[in-house]
């Protein structure tokens, strides 16, 4: 498969090798950020491959996205040759990372005890539904723990839980993961010593909700759900505009307050002493939204974001996930790359993914290598861990191997 030229940006984490036993988001995502800052990350795969390359509806761009800047080597863990050949390639790594159900990987002599008193030097990167605890037995997924979490209350209407629109603890709790082997690296640059980091799906959940907690724990009154929510700011909302289009308009301070007025010419709404500070206005919303609902319904949603862009003011259109593909800016600042796409009707195709949101010396961290097939570095890895060729040919035939 052909793969991409260097790429300027840094690669703080080049000669560093990753060796990753996941599926689905949340692993995935822990390895991908790692490769995207240079790493060495190594997928290992069953014979049959990680199952989410040939998820259909809203599976589909798992595996192309989270996948990329990664080896694939196919080790079939139930065979006693195949689980010896994944435990050499784990002595020779720096970070191990997983994400299966607990005592999985103590099957196959790939837990973190086993692994560190062979290379005291590894660091673990255990991805779980639920940290240790009376909870870590479950079966998690991220609409369990959206729902268990309080996230899927806050999300939907009253009495209409609904989980949010993206697989937002999946992808945390992988961040959080590659977060901590960050920490873990430099202490073991310090003692030499790696260590074990765990990140869980539920407690991901609970940071994002945690300040609904705070907002009961300091007020005494419970959260209520964004959609019923007493809001912090008057204007603050979506409006339907214009031929039906909507646009998101906000004023969040009573100096943009002022010019939100000023510009659509609501000269006697500034005047009005009854809306003069933003608590006012909060306190009267039920008939201020209304109001301004009726006035703006005539106006078009881009002349609405030319003056708000104009002024300065908080504004966006209301973009499905399709139309994020003609965004100017991300256009401009090579926030998409092309990647192959390795599988499925598609296969050998060009398609665009989106790219971690961060940039390091001005750059933003490319695509090195494009989302691999099954086991397209078998040979290759297998060789760099000393096997001949016909070790490696016997490796196949006896099926320890993909």
């Amino acid at each position: 498969m052909q793969n991409h030229p260097p790429s300027a940006a840094p690669q703080p984490l080049a000669g560093l090798r990753v060796v990753e036993f996941t599926h689905m988001v949340m692993g995935p995502t822990c390895g991908m950020v790692l490769a995207d800052m240079g790493a060495e990350v190594i997928k290992v795969e069953p014979l049959d491959g990680d199952r989410t390359r040939h998820l259909l509806g809203a599976g589909a761009g798992f595996f192309p996205l989270f996948n990329r800047n990664k080896k694939s080597i196919g080790i079939n863990l139930h065979d006693a040759t195949g689980a010896e050949v994944a435990r050499k390639l784990c002595a020779s790594a720096d970070v191990v990372a997983e994400n299966f159900k607990p005592g999985t990987m103590a099957k196959y002599g790939l837990d973190y005890s086993a692994l560190s008193a062979v290379n005291p030097r590894v660091i673990y990167a255990s991805h779980k539904g639920f940290l240790p605890g009376p909870y870590d037995h479950r079966t998690a997924l991220d609409e369990v723990v959206q729902m268990m979490g309080g996230l899927a209350y806050m999300t939907g209407r009253p009495g209409d839980p609904l989980r949010a629109g993206t697989s937002v603890n999946d992808i945390m709790g992988g961040l959080f993961g590659a977060i901590g082997v960050l920490g873990a690296l430099i202490q073991r640059g310090i003692t030499g010593k790696g260590m074990e980091v765990q990140s869980a799906l539920f407690e991901n959940n609970v940071f994002l909700v945690g300040q609904h907690m705070l907002q009961y724990a300091i007020t005494g009154q419970p959260a209520a759900p964004m959609p019923d929510r007493i809001s912090a700011w008057a204007v603050y909302d979506v409006f339907t505009v214009k031929d039906g289009e909507q646009i998101f308009l906000a004023a969040v301070s009573d100096s943009q307050w002022a010019t939100f007025c000023d510009v659509l010419g609501f000269a006697d709404l500034k005047a009005d002493p009854r809306y003069t500070t933003n608590n006012q206005r909060v306190t009267l919303r039920p008939t201020l939204l209304p109001l301004l609902r009726e006035r703006l319904a005539a106006r078009s949603a881009a002349d609405l974001a030319a003056l708000f862009e104009k002024a300065g003011l908080p504004f966006a259109p209301i973009r499905k996930p399709e139309e994020l593909y003609d965004d100017e800016h991300l256009l401009a600042t090579g926030g998409l790359a092309d990647i192959t796409l390795p599988d499925g009707k598609r296969a050998g195709e060009t398609a665009k993914t989106t790219l971690c949101p961060f940039t390091m010396d001005g750059q933003r961290l490319g695509v090195r290598l494009n989302p691999p097939t099954l086991g397209e570095h078998t040979r290759e890895l297998l060789a760099g861990l000393g096997y001949t060729a016909g070790a490696i040919e016997s490796l196949h035939r006896q099926a320890a191997v993909a």
